[in-house]
């Protein structure tokens, strides 16, 4: 893999358009497990952004942190300008946070549970708000149905519906489909495109990485308590995706000639098939090449096919590579 490019996480300074700006965050637990260690980034109003990581990297702890549930040790959190400590309330308010677990009050009816959400942050009633909300996530026909009665997928929705009742600007979803079947969870992410088609900032952790393939505008990895990349999905694809040409041989070889031997270039165990990897902006000047070298060499083959790294082709490397 090549080396990255620097990229511009590590300021203090406030973007124009960011609406989340995280500045020397670290969290150190009386336990002395540190959690995070110094981080620095910024979330661009209006976007869908994919914090990434293995298990225990510190991506919950992040999250809680900026909607005022943990303390930070050291660090300053802006939420739509405001700090999420010397201004929790107006911070708070700005936040709609979907957590992972489920916990919600089993013998509440969904429409008295999303009411009373809305209540706590002191907005005025607007059932017609509510109403839309439980549309639009499917929930309606269960409006006056107990929580406890819901299938698991259901009380994820009732989550999504409280996270939403105060009309946020800021939403959080840590992983929000987990345990929800394929068609809920389509129907979900139906509704994510929509709420950032209406202006609000979408931040979601997620274990479906083809997810946030599909879905993010942006992409952070996080990595034993620490951002290691934060970059556009589209340029981290370009820049660290990798492609693979397959080539079918003729015949089987016993080995390369010595002045194809080299790392980018293998010969598969059974020798029927060599494998060639480059970088996904194309080389297709060194696919020329190649296929030159080996007509000079009489190696014929009768069939070939490219494969291209996935996301999570991409995010196993870098964590890898942080070990």
């Amino acid at each position: 893999m090549k080396p990255l490019d620097p990229l511009p996480m590590h300021s203090s300074a406030v973007a124009p358009d960011a609406i989340i700006s995280v500045s020397g965050l670290s969290k150190t637990y009386a336990s002395g497990f540190q959690a995070l260690r110094n981080v620095d980034l910024q979330i661009r109003r209006g976007e869908i952004f994919a914090l990434l990581g293995p298990n225990g990297a510190g991506k919950t702890t992040l999250i809680s942190i900026i909607c005022g549930i943990v303390n930070p040790s050291t660090g300053t959190v802006q939420a739509d300008g405001h700090d999420i400590v010397g201004e929790y309330r107006a911070a708070r308010q700005k936040i709609g946070l979907v957590p992972q677990e489920l916990s919600t009050d089993a013998f509440e009816s969904v429409w008295a549970t999303v009411k009373f959400s809305r209540g706590l942050f002191g907005k005025p009633p607007n059932p017609a708000y509510l109403e839309k909300i439980l549309k639009d996530l499917s929930l309606w026909e269960k409006r006056d149905s107990k929580i406890m009665t819901l299938s698991g997928g259901m009380k994820r929705r009732v989550m999504i519906a409280k996270a939403l009742s105060h009309e946020p600007r800021i939403l959080f979803l840590d992983e929000p489909t987990a345990g929800v079947d394929v068609e809920l969870r389509r129907d979900m992410w139906e509704m994510v495109r929509g709420l950032r088609e209406s202006g609000v900032t979408i931040i979601l952790t997620t274990h479906y990485i083809e997810e946030a393939e599909e879905m993010a505008d942006r992409i952070g990895v996080i990595s034993k308590g620490e951002i290691i990349l934060v970059e556009e999905k589209t340029a981290l694809m370009r820049k660290l995706g990798k492609k693979q040409l397959t080539l079918h041989l003729q015949s089987p070889l016993q080995t390369l000639p010595a002045d194809l031997q080299a790392d980018h270039l293998q010969l598969s165990p059974d020798g029927a098939e060599l494998i060639y990897t480059f970088d996904a902006q194309g080389e297709h000047t060194g696919i020329a090449s190649l296929l030159r070298q080996l007509g000079e060499h009489g190696i014929d083959f009768k069939d070939l096919h490219t494969t291209e790294s996935s996301l999570e082709d991409i995010f196993v490397d870098l964590v890898r590579g942080r070990a």
